[in-house]
């Protein structure tokens, strides 16, 4: 019970940190519909993949990282993903030890970087009738926000370039403009990104039974059922099996192969979680046969 208290606690504060940083990008927003918006989850409906993935890769080519800061945890996380099992302390592993990637670094320089990188390696992954629904929401003067396990500052390039209103994600501690290495509360997903909703829309008086979600991971059911219309884009099996109960849209986006494989996990954990192993196969996908088949099994 105690750690159940714990969670959420982590999960209400997570929620509150992205809803407080998301406000600021959307300050001078004025929208025709102020109570309705939607949210789109990232990996997978909106951009092929995950976003964290193509981030680490980016970072890996511009030496960002070495494999010596792999070695102690990545094999532990591909096993995790390879089991499609949320194992809370490899979890935390992962996050620590992602987070340790970009402790004393400069918030400019990732940022930076997030640029070069979104042009270079993620541009090209927008899925075009994900953001074809997103575009029909800001038509109807809706605003239109991501919610993402990604890192906040990750989060809200991929927004910007996507001419959106904003982004909740992950919310890393920063001091004097350079990171600490922790979190404050814990990766936006599950439960943290329905409080990270309910926080925005208290903040800018939604009306939550006007809005929309749009996600493809059943990890996502706190989100889409906090609002009125959830949407279910390139569903995995789970989700497409609930919202065909509950009489939900879905949207499927993938063909052939690309829909063939949605069935192992991908992009579903927390970001720290997908962005530790994600630098590991960036580094070494040429030189080590198993984890260029962990790559295949992220649908990468």
């Amino acid at each position: 019970m105690a750690a159940r208290s714990r969670s959420r606690r982590s999960a209400v504060e997570a929620g509150l940190a992205s809803a407080a940083v998301a406000e600021v990008e959307a300050s001078l927003a004025v929208p025709a519909d102020p109570k309705a918006a939607a949210f789109f989850d990232v990996d997978n409906t909106i951009m092929q993949g995950a976003s964290i993935y193509h981030f680490a890769r980016g970072l890996a080519a511009r030496d960002f990282f070495t494999w010596r800061d792999l070695a102690q945890f990545a094999w532990k996380q591909v096993a995790f993903r390879l089991k499609g099992v949320e194992d809370l302390g490899h979890m935390e592993e992962a996050k620590q030890a992602a987070l340790g990637f970009v402790a004393g670094h400069e918030v400019e320089e990732v940022v930076g970087l997030g640029e070069e990188i979104y042009d270079d390696l993620m541009a090209d992954k927008i899925w075009s009738g994900t953001r074809a629904l997103a575009q029909l929401h800001l038509d109807t003067g809706q605003r239109v926000w991501l919610v993402t396990a990604a890192p906040a500052e990750l989060a809200n390039i991929v927004a910007r370039r996507l001419g959106l209103t904003g982004a909740l994600g992950t919310v890393s501690e920063i001091e004097d403009g350079v990171y600490t290495g922790r979190l404050v509360g814990e990766p936006l997903h599950g439960p943290a990104k329905a409080e990270a909703i309910l926080a925005l829309a208290d903040k800018e008086g939604l009306d939550l039974s006007l809005c929309s979600a749009y996600s493809d991971s059943s990890n996502d059911l706190p989100m889409l059922t906090t609002v009125g219309h959830p949407v279910a884009v390139n569903p995995d099996a789970k989700l497409k099996r609930i919202a065909r109960e509950n009489g939900w849209d879905i949207r499927d986006f993938r063909t052939g192969r690309k829909a063939a494989r949605v069935g192992v996990p991908a992009a579903a954990g927390a970001g720290a979680v997908a962005g530790g192993i994600a630098v590991g196969l960036a580094m070494h996908r040429s030189r080590n046969r198993p984890i260029a088949r962990a790559k295949r099994v992220f649908k990468l």
